[in-house]
């Protein structure tokens, strides 16, 4: 696993919440994408006055950003797309108020580079899944979106969305296997979301369910309980992330003084030989018990 360059070959706005950016990603296989739909990629995107960020080196077989000042700013994006037998992937950014990603996405021209690194993904259905709930709010819909592009035929899937507006819902693309439940005007950093309601009030059909979810992290806290407490649900049946937080800076002047312990619990799961799932949802149980 390495990094790459990524230089930005287009860019087009999709509506007033999403851009999309193609970009030229010289050392793709470098990044160890794991072939997801929900794969993801680290973007470091350049400091003030620059047009790319320097060079990642790796330090006992991490990549990363060390003794570099200023250090360049990075978050995760999903895959939407990679253009088959080339190197130009697909990056839809979801636009918010401020943040160093929604002022590069705005910014940027043809030409301009980022740094890459850092492939991943959740989605995995398991072997007899018989029925799929995918759950997104506007950060997890590029997500989402792959996801339904990518559905086996006779897959039968529910999509819960929670979008700014009616014409958001325009993204996603069609398919006929799949019902879409849609909650229009919250959530998003706009009020309170209403995806765990809707999760605890959708009907589970028979046989063995997977629920993937990519939203606010209170929300994902609220579903993971509801599927494992109230219907039982194992681990491997639920790929539940919290892609953001309503209060992310609060959150985190929170955690550098109180989350020590939390990690504490996550290493000594693992240590215990806990699947990383497993380790996750201890891990989060702490973080809930120190008011995180």
């Amino acid at each position: 696993m390495g990094f790459s360059r990524a230089k930005v070959v287009e860019t087009a706005v999709l509506n007033p919440r999403l851009i999309r950016i193609r970009l030229d990603v010289p050392d793709l296989a470098d990044i160890a994408l794991p072939n997801q739909p929900d794969e993801v990629v680290a973007i470091y995107f350049p400091v003030d006055g620059r047009d790319s960020p320097p060079d990642m080196e790796c330090r006992d077989g991490v990549w990363g950003y060390y003794d570099v000042d200023p250090m360049p700013e990075g978050r995760n994006y999903t895959v939407r797309a990679i253009e088959p037998g080339t190197t130009v992937m697909t990056v839809d950014f979801v636009v918010h108020d401020h943040g160093v990603a929604t002022t590069w996405a705005q910014r940027t021209r043809v030409g301009d580079e980022v740094a890459m690194a850092h492939g991943r993904g959740w989605y995995r259905p398991g072997p007899g899944t018989g029925w799929q709930l995918l759950v997104a709010d506007l950060a997890g819909l590029p997500a989402l979106a792959r996801i339904i592009d990518e559905l086996p035929d006779g897959v039968r899937a529910t999509a819960i969305v929670e979008v700014v507006e009616e014409s958001d819902l325009d993204y996603l693309p069609a398919c006929d296997g799949v019902e879409l439940i849609s909650l229009v005007g919250s959530g998003n950093g706009y009020g309170d979301s209403r995806l765990d309601v809707a999760v605890e009030e959708f009907d589970h059909p028979e046989g063995l369910g997977y629920c993937w979810f990519a939203a606010e992290a209170k929300a994902s806290r609220a579903v993971r309980k509801h599927l494992r407490r109230r219907y039982g649900w194992k681990a491997d049946q639920c790929d539940i992330l919290g892609y953001w937080r309503f209060d992310g800076e609060k959150w985190a002047r929170k955690f550098e003084a109180e989350g020590a312990e939390a990690l504490e619990v996550y290493t000594q799961a693992l240590a215990e030989g806990k699947t990383p799932k497993v380790a996750g949802e201890e891990y989060d149980d702490a973080l809930e018990r120190v008011g995180l």
